[in-house]
């Protein structure tokens, strides 16, 4: 017999992005193809630095990131069931599909399906930022993922704190949530804010871990298991390790 706690992971990942996703084998499943459309604009980023790496313009990153939303929000096989056990594997194979067919500009008319899905305003000015170093396009892809899980987790940490009227604190105690603070980081804080050593130290644990569980909560919708989401934040904690050393 299935534990209750077994069962509650079972009907927790049986509602994610990602395991609604592998419903498109349902040409009738409208709460599929709408979640692939949310995975696919969440995830714009990580396709275009593939695109830029591989050494293409901005204009035409942009378009070829478009025309590979389009076609899978629009011309999924349907009748196929997917085999990716995660979106950020599919998406990248998706991405070496459709740039292996050749793609040439043009190939997304400005009022072609998908066009409903806007491109974010600094796509641009994030890859410059974040891709200063040389690497490879998958490298690209991989750093560009793990940069948007870790902003989205951030940016509800934020609101979170904001809404229990703790955002000055987050945000001092925020440059500390991947490395601990030197002598004295403490103290000037505990000055600025008004409280306690004590109280930051606290807090700070506090944040760490709630930031852990919103990261597991963030990528629980592109797996479709506990395992998965296990393999996942391995794979998250591996590329973000790479990114600070």
């Amino acid at each position: 017999m299935m534990s209750s706690h077994a069962s509650q992971s079972q009907d927790r990942f049986s509602t994610t992005r990602w395991s609604m996703v592998m419903q498109l084998v349902d040409k009738d499943s409208p709460l599929a193809r709408d979640a692939l459309g949310d995975l696919a604009q969440r995830y714009w980023y990580p396709v275009y630095a593939f695109v830029r790496r591989r050494g293409q313009p901005p204009a035409t990153a942009e378009q070829v990131t478009r025309d590979l939303l389009r076609r899978l929000v629009n011309e999924n096989e349907g009748t196929q069931p997917i085999a990716s056990r995660h979106y950020r594997s599919y998406l990248l194979d998706r991405v070496h599909a459709l740039l292996d067919l050749s793609w040439t500009a043009g190939a997304s008319e400005p009022d072609a399906p998908g066009s409903e899905f806007p491109a974010p305003t600094d796509l641009e000015r994030r890859f410059l930022r974040d891709h200063i170093a040389p690497s490879s396009p998958e490298q690209a892809f991989q750093r560009s993922f793990a940069l948007v899980v870790l902003q989205r987790t951030l940016r509800r940490l934020r609101n979170e704190a904001a809404d229990t009227g703790r955002a000055d604190m987050c945000r001092a105690l925020e440059p500390f949530l991947a490395r601990d603070p030197e002598s004295g980081d403490y103290e000037r804080i505990a000055i600025q804010l008004r409280t306690r050593k004590v109280t930051l130290i606290l807090a700070l644990k506090r944040l760490r871990q709630r930031l852990r569980e919103l990261a597991a909560l963030e990528l629980s919708d592109t797996v479709s298991s506990a395992d998965d989401l296990a393999s996942e934040q391995d794979a998250l904690l591996s590329i973000l390790g790479e990114l600070t050393a």
